[in-house]
């Protein structure tokens, strides 16, 4: 089972995503939705420790790594790393009951048989849900409920035995908040989706996915779509 990985350096976590054509532009001349070859997964300790840094690293209200320690997805995160190795050693059960109980303490739903890489980041974490055959690579951020999900399952119970039913998202990756990415499909490395985006197709390396914005009705007048500078970054995610 791989890992996304980044083939290069850490990227810098306070840059964001870079390679983004200007919204609007669309992905002529994108890179074809691929992921960076797989690196081996690290010891888990080191795992550990790397998730407890990136979280100091990328939320701003966390100060230090004792603060850090309380994160509620950070919780969710380390209780996935060691249920997948149970799942992966075929200690299924064990493996479920500790992604159970993390459900209910920190509303974050991982399968234990889904593949994270390293220096992922959830931020806030709830109500977010990773399904079986996901895999994720290095360096991705997620927000609050975000969904890599299947189609469903009389779509899925169709594929022949072992076919992946959830998503590969690519190193460097940000998912906006409620971002919902459905199926066996590819989000290229470095790629944004947007808050509210639902993606159910290929996503091309460096692109940005963005959700329809609100439609302001002042008083007296007609309806204006939302078109500043500032709507197109916010919908980038949920800051």
């Amino acid at each position: 089972m791989s890992l996304l990985s980044p083939t290069k350096s850490e990227p810098n976590p306070s840059s964001g995503p870079a390679s983004a054509p200007a919204p609007g532009s669309g992905t002529a001349g994108a890179a074809p939705a691929s992921a960076t070859p797989a690196s081996p997964a690290p010891r888990l300790l080191s795992a550990l420790r790397e998730d407890l840094g990136v979280v100091v690293a990328r939320d701003p209200s966390v100060r230090s790594k004792k603060e850090a320690v309380l994160h509620p997805a950070l919780t969710a995160l380390w209780a996935h790393r060691i249920a997948h190795r149970l799942h992966g050693r075929g200690l299924r059960i064990p493996a479920r009951l500790l992604a159970r109980w993390a459900r209910r303490v920190t509303a974050v739903e991982i399968h234990p048989g889904a593949v994270l890489g390293r220096r992922v980041f959830i931020d806030h974490g709830a109500g977010v849900v990773i399904g079986e055959t996901a895999v994720v690579g290095d360096d991705v951020t997620m927000y609050h409920q975000v969904t890599l999900g299947a189609v469903g399952w009389w779509s899925d119970n169709e594929r022949p035995e072992g076919d992946r039913r959830h998503p590969v998202v690519g190193s460097g990756v940000v998912l906006g908040a409620n971002a919902t990415v459905l199926g066996p499909v590819t989000v290229g490395d470095r790629a944004v989706i947007g808050a509210q985006a639902l993606v159910n197709k290929d996503v091309p390396r460096g692109a940005r996915v963005l959700a329809p914005t609100a439609v302001i009705k002042e008083p007296g007048r007609r309806p204006e779509l939302m078109e500043d500078v500032f709507t197109v970054i916010a919908s980038a995610g949920s800051w």
